[in-house]
């Protein structure tokens, strides 16, 4: 049910002008595409210019960033369409479909998990070292891949009439709730979240260069998982579309999982004063956070 509030002067109605940006002929661009690409490309220089400030080779992250898209955009996609696999399973041409949207980013974290400790053993580098100076790069591209939600008007949460709230077109609407119009702009939600994460993880990356505090390999990949997963925890309980097994909501599920291991992990760190498993030991002199 809708929650009715006054007229305010300074309110947001959020209306995607659909997902295209571009048609010439056969040529289509779209903004969810555009985005994921900016995000791509975004991601890589900032995760160079961290390497750089740690006197990391940043050609290092340039090659893993391809290794990353490899592993996480095929795992994204797979993850997204094995729990909607009724549905894929009518029209299977549109499993490859990827540009109408329809990844998860719990698929792309896991695939690019696996992609970076392959790369890692292979290039003997300390795991934890890498994830490190991805962290940032990850939420922010997060922040902005969200938007591609909008232009899609795809993973909306409930009806709401709040100041913010977000028109979504009928045939976009879950068959129950098609006499709404309006409802809680949860890609905005989380791209916010992202922004405060993103900072949040900046901050301590830039006193860690100072001294204070000191930082331990793998720190801020394990903040990043635990404040990101706080998050998506809550903004989950809004969406109308999540990804469900049984009466569970995945990513709620494995949010819990995550902020378990994170928090798990942090002391492992610093209470247990032990460095995290890795595949090889880290390398002296490069820039190591501790």
């Amino acid at each position: 049910m809708a929650l009715d509030f006054p007229a305010l002067p300074l309110a947001f109605q959020f209306t995607s002008p659909g997902p295209i940006l571009v048609k010439i002929g056969p040529i289509i661009i779209r903004w969810y595409g555009l985005l994921i690409a900016s995000a791509v490309l975004i991601g890589v220089s900032l995760s160079q210019y961290l390497a750089k400030r740690r006197h990391v080779n940043p050609e290092l992250l340039s090659d893993l960033s391809i290794w990353l898209v490899i592993g996480a955009i095929p795992a994204a996609r797979l993850y997204y369409v094995l729990f909607q696999w009724s549905e894929y399973a009518q029209h299977p041409e549109r499993i490859i479909a990827i540009w109408q949207g329809g990844i998860a980013i719990h698929g792309a974290i896991l695939g690019g998990v696996v992609a970076a400790l392959i790369f890692a053993k292979l290039k003997q580098i300390s795991f934890w070292q890498l994830t490190d100076l991805v962290a940032p790069s990850l939420i922010l591209g997060q922040a902005i891949g969200r938007w591609g939600n909008f232009f899609n008007s795809e993973a909306f949460g409930r009806p709401t009439n709040l100041p913010w709230k977000l028109y979504i077109p009928w045939e976009r609407r879950p068959p129950n709730l098609a006499n709404f119009e309006y409802f809680h702009p949860t890609f905005l939600y989380e791209s916010l979240w992202d922004l405060m994460v993103f900072a949040l993880l900046i901050v301590l990356f830039f006193r860690a260069l100072s001294g204070r505090p000191r930082l331990k390999l793998g720190t801020l990949f394990l903040v990043y998982w635990v404040a990101y997963s706080l998050g998506r925890f809550w903004i989950e309980g809004f969406r109308t579309d999540s990804l469900m097994l049984g009466p569970l909501r995945m990513a709620q599920v494995v949010s819990l999982m995550g902020i378990s291991l994170g928090l798990a992990g942090l002391a492992w760190l610093y209470l247990l004063r032990r460095p995290l498993p890795d595949v090889v030991s880290p390398l002296k002199g490069d820039g190591a956070l501790e």
